[in-house]
């Protein structure tokens, strides 16, 4: 991610001053215009907020971290600081959870359908289910009665995330509501990570000269 987020950034007109990596000792944080983190979930709240604290916005990509993402926005709101996380910068994808929102009320009354989702990764990526398959989780739980998200079971009043792990794919998210009659099936299949990338230099490019805590749907201009 960070070999093709540089990429694309250069492609846009932008200049990378920076990279930290396990073995970083210093970083001179005077040049540094927006920080993109897509580190690990041991590394990441650190990362962020060393950047508020040095007055540099920050865009998140990392997964896995967010029992700390409360104590995250109080230091980014205490530094005036500005912060974006997202389970998924892809634009498609972020177009895809609203598509998954809307679909949740229109069932919300339907009892006869039960939802299960599944989401397909590469085996390199180390947190199951997805941050993705999470905020599907919370898209549907806000529209329905469903109560939480249970991995590879089905409770009664929780989603059933089934998490595969095969060979190098980028990212596969579907949704599927089943009754004994038919079934009714959304979808997201990532063909590479290139569209993870742009969207999270997107969103570095759009929070400059901002304060606050946003998401992509800020960005996008869906609220």
């Amino acid at each position: 991610m960070g070999q093709m987020i540089e990429q694309i950034a250069q492609s846009r007109g932008h200049s990378i001053v920076a990279k930290v990596d396990l073995d970083t000792q210093e970083v001179d944080y005077k040049n540094i215009d927006v920080a993109i983190d897509f580190s690990t979930p041991d590394a990441a709240f650190n990362n962020i907020t060393t950047c508020f604290k040095n007055n540099i916005p920050v865009i998140s990509g990392t997964t896995g971290w967010l029992s700390n993402y409360d104590k995250a926005v109080g230091i980014c709101n205490e530094t005036n600081g500005a912060f974006i996380y997202a389970s998924n910068f892809s634009l498609g994808v972020n177009v895809f959870f609203e598509l998954n929102s809307y679909l949740a009320k229109m069932m919300s009354n339907l009892n006869q359908y039960k939802v299960e989702m599944e989401e397909i990764h590469h085996t390199q990526k180390l947190d199951a289910p997805s941050g993705t398959a999470i905020t599907l989780a919370d898209g549907i739980i806000e529209n329905t009665e469903y109560i939480g998200w249970e991995l590879d079971t089905s409770g009664k009043k929780k989603i059933p995330i089934i998490s595969k792990r095969e060979g190098s794919v980028p990212g596969t998210h579907s949704i599927s509501y089943e009754s004994t009659v038919d079934n009714i099936e959304i979808k997201h299949t990532a063909h590479n990570r290139e569209g993870f990338s742009l969207g999270a230099v997107i969103a570095a490019e759009w929070i400059q000269g901002k304060t606050g805590v946003f998401s992509m749907k800020d960005v996008l201009n869906l609220n």
